[in-house]
């Protein structure tokens, strides 16, 4: 009986033989099918998938990406894949520069719409000829790329109700350290204090001393 890591290394070996140059591999690794395409190429690679009778791989299941800042091609944007005749599931994956575009896949899969808005609003990854490329989770106006492993933690604006104006305001974070207020519970200073509770406990005995 044929196993369905043996079936996705067919199905690699068939993706290889058909695709040729259009993809950089096509390799099982720990029982996933992992397709990497250039940007130039995706939409056919994706087109294949979906309509060649030996994949039907029918269903977008998401569009995310990871950040790795490290290199010339910072981000990797992943499609998953799934064959609802076969019972099987892929990746494909594409890299590209912090200044590079993918082409959008809306036209393979109308789903792709808000999952490539999505893919744009935390990491800034364009996709051309996108029929609505804008954000998505965060609020108008928002500076920067949340999932972006440059960007701070604290963000670039906070948002607060000023009761004068009677409305939300968004100001820029102000962290200066002269200003902040510490005290015992401030993981970074350690607890200096006894906590309720902690008067009970019974001290360690002091440690014997050898001796002759």
């Amino acid at each position: 009986m044929t196993t369905s890591v043996e079936k996705l290394r067919e199905i690699a070996g068939v993706i290889s033989a058909s695709l040729g140059a259009d993809i950089v591999s096509a390799v099982v690794e720990r029982g996933n099918l992992i397709v990497t395409a250039t940007p130039s190429s995706i939409i056919k690679v994706l087109t294949f998938l979906r309509d060649d009778a030996r994949m039907t791989f029918s269903q977008l299941i998401d569009i995310t990406a990871a950040d790795y800042p490290e290199r010339a091609e910072r981000f990797e944007v992943v499609y998953f894949l799934l064959s609802m005749k076969q019972n099987l599931r892929l990746m494909v994956k594409v890299a590209t520069a912090e200044e590079g575009v993918i082409p959008t896949s809306c036209d393979v899969w109308p789903s792709a719409n808000w999952l490539e808005r999505e893919v744009w609003d935390m990491y800034g990854v364009y996709f051309s000829d996108h029929p609505d490329l804008r954000r998505i989770l965060t609020d108008y106006g928002f500076e920067g790329f949340p999932l972006r492993k440059d960007f701070p933690l604290t963000g670039y604006v906070e948002v607060r109700y000023d009761e004068d104006q009677k409305r939300v305001i968004y100001e820029p974070v102000k962290l200066a350290q002269d200003f902040r207020s510490f005290d015992f519970l401030s993981p970074w200073e350690g607890i200096q204090k006894v906590l309720p509770g902690d008067e009970k406990a019974v001290p360690p005995a002091p440690a014997k001393q050898g001796g002759a």
